[in-house]
């Protein structure tokens, strides 16, 4: 299917389904010249100031070219290290308070001291968990420096945990190829209800984590 097929059929698409056609977009960055461009962009901003998770743009691509999978992955794991140090470096400047009121800005204030707390008992896990998982990574990249954790143990862990979610994710589609994306195009309306699903598990699970630690 070349390109303008590919837009032909984006465009027959009603527009109150918006979830597939945002699917439909984001797919459509592998066809053009800007898709590891964008990836980086956004692997690199992630942990400092954009918090649009990078995996929707991984995905994307790795669906729109499986054979480029492993690529797509540790590119964006390694940018996304990048970005995190970069927003650690600066959380290490700036301090504690000013961090947590600049969060408060945006009503993450709750969330920084939580995440404070958090990594104040226990470092290593507090890295690993938002490397891996939807937990924010951002507000942990930038509390590790508030939190004076060594820079190269935030760097190695990261690494380690941050290429294990997108080069997990690559490796599924890489393997899968072109049989992921026919069944998710083809059962597309239950894979979004199970994504959501699987977001309103996700939710649950970090707001009991934020009372256990946060009382």
């Amino acid at each position: 299917m070349n390109h303008s097929e590919a837009g032909s059929q984006r465009a027959e698409v009603a527009w109150w389904h918006w979830h597939r056609r945002l699917y439909d977009w984001v797919v459509g960055w592998a066809n053009t010249r800007y898709g590891m461009t964008a990836l980086i962009l956004l692997a690199l901003t992630e942990p400092i100031c954009v918090p649009v998770p990078a995996d929707v743009l991984v995905v994307g691509l790795c669906l729109g070219k499986p054979k480029r999978s492993l690529r797509y992955g540790l590119t964006c794991a390694f940018f996304s290290v990048l970005g995190g140090t970069i927003a650690f470096s600066l959380g290490l400047a700036i301090g504690p308070e000013r961090i947590v009121d600049l969060f408060g800005t945006i009503g993450l204030g709750a969330k920084a001291r939580l995440a404070l707390d958090i990594y104040s008992k226990y470092d290593f896990w507090a890295i690993a968990i938002a490397a891996l998982t939807p937990v924010p990574y951002m507000i942990f990249s930038w509390v590790g420096g508030m939190a004076e954790v060594s820079l190269l143990k935030f760097v190695i862990i990261s690494v380690v945990f941050r290429t294990m979610r997108f080069g997990g994710e690559a490796l599924l589609f890489y393997f899968l190829g072109e049989r992921a994306r026919r069944s998710i195009e083809k059962y597309f309306n239950l894979a979004t209800i199970a994504v959501i699903l699987l977001l309103a598990v996700v939710f649950f699970a970090i707001r009991k984590l934020g009372h256990m630690f946060g009382g």
